[in-house]
């Protein structure tokens, strides 16, 4: 399914339980309308997959072709996700601050994307500075954790800031929010990873899935992201060819206001500028033309062409 709304990787979220929470925390009551059990414990137990239905997981992906992995909720479940061999390793918000976490998991040599949720800029630094060393392949997303996330939350301009101050590492995205826009402007803005939760029901009982999108809606967003970057294009500015045709119909040319004699110098109030037939300098020329010396009759709203001023060079543009 995924596959087919062109996601190019399908990652889910591993937790080896008693490592990620303490026992107080998972014999605390859960009396949300989210719950599947008495405590979060419970609640947690429930929705976990086991190893074998990671590595099932695993070999469906491979099957169908599309790369599979996880965010290692702890660092057992790090160590089970680089026995399981995955592409990648995704660290959770949750975890960005968690630095020997971050050493150790570094230090497996995978590559990782590092969500930065809940943190600051100077623990972003930190991050880095930790990462780096141990392992150049990782990139950070821009994130905010709240679901669903609201777009004044946002805060796409923090793609920018991480642009400037980790210009050697990508840098993407992760949303919460509902729709697609944000995700779109977000690649407009240079993301180069973009993660979504997705759902196959946002009604479904759970926090996360009104967060998420409908499998039409991630097929719309690739369709739409992969859009953007053929649009980001090249930075030079210049006539392409496709606007060609454009130019031949109504791209001006400088021509003739008045009569303008054999022999008159031209001044500015001779001249304007018009769709021309045929065509004739470019309305950038016409200054350059006011003091040169026409060598024949010119009538009024005549084309002004190099054939009829003396000694003209044509200037290269460069």
């Amino acid at each position: 399914l995924l596959q087919d709304c062109g996601a190019d990787c399908a990652k889910f979220q591993k937790s080896e339980l008693e490592y990620k929470f303490n026992k107080k925390a998972l014999e605390r009551p859960y009396t949300s309308k989210h719950s599947w059990g008495k405590t979060y414990g419970d609640h947690k137990r429930h929705l976990e997959f086991s190893h074998d239905q990671y590595r099932e997981l695993k070999k469906y992906a491979e099957e169908v072709g599309i790369f599979f992995t996880a965010s290692g909720m702890d660092e057992m479940a790090v160590e089970f996700l680089h026995e399981l061999d995955v592409p990648f390793f995704k660290v959770g918000s949750g975890d960005t601050n968690n630095f020997p976490y971050l050493e150790k998991t570094a230090k497996k040599g995978r590559p990782m994307v590092i969500s930065s949720g809940m943190q600051s800029m100077n623990t972003m630094h930190q991050v880095y500075q930790i990462v780096k060393p141990i392992n150049p392949n990782f990139c950070f997303l821009q994130c905010t954790s709240a679901y669903p996330l609201q777009p004044e939350d946002v805060n796409l301009r923090v793609i920018s800031a991480y642009q400037s101050a980790f210009p050697d590492i990508p840098i993407g995205y992760s949303g919460h929010e509902t729709g697609i826009a944000i995700s779109v402007a977000a690649v407009a803005m240079g993301a180069k990873v973009v993660e979504r939760h997705v759902t196959l029901d946002k009604t479904w009982k759970g926090s996360d899935h009104q967060a998420s999108l409908e499998p039409n809606e991630l097929a719309e967003l690739v369709k739409a992201i992969r859009t953007v970057e053929k649009a980001m294009g090249s930075p030079v500015k210049q006539l392409l060819p496709c606007e060609m045709a454009c130019n031949e119909k109504l791209g001006k040319s400088v021509v003739a206001k008045v009569a303008i004699p054999e022999g008159a110098v031209l001044t500015l109030d001779m001249l304007t500028v018009k769709v021309g037939e045929p065509k004739g300098f470019p309305p950038e020329s016409i200054f350059d033309l006011v003091g040169q010396k026409v060598k024949k009759n010119i009538e009024e709203d005549e084309t002004i062409t190099e054939q009829v001023v003396e000694n003209h060079v044509k200037k290269v543009k460069c």
